[in-house]
């Protein structure tokens, strides 16, 4: 009953959504609501291609696949709030895509799924790699933020400079993840695994790419309706874009780590949840960056102290829970707290401008 209704809701909340701006002019908070509620079952089935492609591919690739077609709705979003001249939108957009899979996406799938802790194996060794990888983008980010500390945080001198640091980041990602896609083909090879019946790797992929795109347009809604939602509930700007947009943004990999882990897969939603953290941090943010110049609004990676301490630290955290390739009910609690505790620092934090 319940995917009945998912695949009822796929073909009837996103038309709604877009019919209701384009054809009716609904309010910008009615806009906002139905782009976050239309968002729900496209994040299901983007989880459901994944889970086949994954069959097809293994639990890595597969998760990489997730990201890949999960952050590219973030990507967008973040040019559009670029060309908006929304800058803080899309530093907090970043820091809370990066967080919120660390710890909420992760957190919920070890709290929902099933089966015996011993069984709950995870691969360790790309988990750590990753996890790396958003750490050492965090030190990046480190070394271009201290330079505004003392200054006007959009001097142009600050973009120009996070130029090279964008770049780094790209060729280290590029870089890192070929070998380990190399790894996970490898590895999957030689488990002799034999694809369950369903879906074929070609239609997972086709279904990602059109869930993907309907994704992107009812995200634009989403980003262009923020400051309105934000100012009618009384929220900050930075705390929507970093807790509300950021989870609704990724909804494709919360969902699907989440549909997935219901169902006493561990190894595929830990890989969602960790690379599509280490793909916002080292790939789209130095992309945003780097086309934020053609776009004619610069982009300089400077992040505030709230930012950069709850990306490291929820790296860290999710380091300890990962070390010992297994994981635990009780661990994803620990998780979702931390998230907590980090959606109240952003709340605390109010709007700084630009």
């Amino acid at each position: 009953m319940a995917r009945k209704i998912l695949w009822a809701s796929l073909f009837v909340l996103p038309p709604v959504s877009l019919l209701a701006h384009y054809a009716f002019g609904v309010g910008r908070v009615a806009d906002f609501l139905l782009a976050a509620l239309a968002l729900l079952p496209l994040a299901w089935v983007i989880g459901e291609a994944t889970e086949h492609a994954a069959e097809h591919t293994g639990p890595g690739i597969g998760g990489f696949l997730n990201a890949s077609f999960g952050n590219a709705p973030e990507l967008i979003i973040a040019l559009i709030a670029v060309a908006d001249g929304l800058r803080p939108v899309v530093r907090g957009t970043i820091t809370g895509s990066v967080v919120s899979n660390l710890l909420l996406v992760l957190g919920i799938a070890l709290v929902v799924g099933p089966g015996d802790p011993g069984a709950r194996r995870i691969d360790r060794r790309s988990l750590l790699v990753q996890l790396a990888l958003v750490l050492g983008a965090v030190a990046a980010f480190l070394f271009t933020s201290v330079a505004a500390l003392h200054g006007v945080r959009e001097r142009h001198t600050l973009a120009v400079g996070s130029i090279p640091v964008a770049i780094v980041l790209l060729a280290v990602y590029v870089g890192v993840t070929v070998h380990g896609l190399r790894r996970h083909r490898r590895l999957y090879a030689e488990s002799g695994h034999v694809a369950e019946p369903g879906w074929t790797l070609a239609s997972s992929l086709a279904v990602l790419g059109v869930a993907t795109l309907v994704t992107a347009l009812v995200s634009e809604l989403l980003v262009h309706s923020l400051d309105a939602f934000a100012h009618t509930v009384g929220l900050s700007t930075f705390f929507t874009a970093t807790v509300i947009v950021a989870i609704v943004g990724n909804a494709a990999e919360h969902g699907g780590a989440v549909v997935i882990a219901s169902r006493g897969k561990y190894r595929l939603p830990s890989e969602i949840a960790v690379s599509s953290a280490a793909q916002v941090a080292l790939l789209v943010t130095p992309l945003v960056v780097l086309l934020s110049f053609p776009i004619g609004k610069p982009l300089g990676l400077v992040f505030r102290p709230v930012e950069l301490v709850t990306m490291a630290g929820g790296a860290i955290l999710v380091a300890l829970v990962v070390r010992d390739e297994r994981v635990r009910r009780w661990e994803g609690f620990m998780l979702l707290a931390a998230y907590g505790g980090c959606v109240v620092a952003y709340w605390l934090a109010g709007d700084l401008p630009g």
